[in-house]
């Protein structure tokens, strides 16, 4: 298995059609055909898959911080900042691009985070019981309701209100703190006037044994310049499902020509155990 990762960072920084985006679709193509070169040689089967489509990022949706002036997410003012507080909010979001999962405490918090949701600008659906089945979200860890985003939007985790509330790991790499995906974590804060430099006094810090935050990351959502998630009508903007062997060997001809994320592990197991 290979991970190529050329079309995410850049297409996340720049957007989609930015030429740096474009020179990584060239290079990924000339290294899926070295792969199948490769694989062609050894008499292995080669199977491409993409777990999503990215398309240019133009509004980031601030849901976390609705919740919170609705009075639903709740923080902890810390010395290091306001901290989310999961325990004693009645809603929050957990977003990821182009769709936030939000959890309710009780019914009535539930009702209050649907109003939210739908009244704010950016979201185009909010999903739960049957329509959240029907886009195969129905699990217990998915959120009560699942929201989708506009084209061009896309979700923020941000808690706090004002950035000089915002809690020190904000501004660093951190996934484990954060209650969401940060794709700003992808730049350096143009607003250091040294951001090398300051990398360079926390490496220092750290090998003499100091604390220290490598707090280089922006907290300007605009930077982002692509977003991913929501299902484009387009299919030449979807993800895409490539086989250098025919539909009988890995899994039969999908329904209506669409293979669903789903079956992708299934029909990979099909491919491996013809190879045994």
């Amino acid at each position: 298995m290979v991970y190529l990762p050329h079309l995410d960072y850049d297409h996340q920084r720049f957007g989609p059609d930015h030429p740096r985006s474009l020179a990584a679709l060239e290079e990924v193509d000339r290294l899926v055909g070295d792969i199948r070169t490769a694989a062609e040689e050894m008499g292995a089967a080669t199977l491409v898959v993409s777990e999503y489509s990215l398309e240019d990022a133009t509004r980031p949706v601030h849901i976390n911080r609705a919740l919170r002036e609705a009075g639903l997410a709740a923080v902890r003012r810390t010395p290091q900042g306001e901290v989310f507080d999961p325990f004693q909010s009645r809603a929050f979001a957990v977003s990821d691009h182009q769709v936030a999962h939000v959890h309710a405490k009780d019914a009535r918090a539930l009702d209050e985070a649907r109003a939210v949701a739908r009244g704010l600008p950016g979201v185009a659906e909010v999903l739960e019981g049957p329509s959240r089945a029907a886009a195969g979200l129905d699990h217990p860890r998915a959120g009560d309701l699942v929201l989708v985003a506009e084209k061009g939007a896309w979700f923020t985790y941000y808690h706090w209100l004002d950035d000089a509330a915002a809690p020190d790991f904000a501004r660093t790499v951190d996934i484990h703190r954060k209650h969401g995906y940060d794709p700003c974590e992808l730049f350096l804060d143009p607003a250091l006037p040294a951001p090398k430099l300051r990398i360079a006094l926390r490496l220092l810090q750290k090998k003499l044994g100091m604390r220290y935050l490598m707090d280089v990351i922006p907290l300007d959502a605009s930077l982002v310049k692509g977003t991913h998630g929501r299902i484009d009508p387009d299919p030449a903007r979807q993800a895409v499902f490539l086989a250098s062997r025919p539909w009988s060997e890995c899994g039969g001809e999908p329904r209506e020509g669409t293979v669903a994320m789903a079956e992708t592990k299934a029909r990979a197991l099909a491919l491996l155990a013809r190879a045994r």
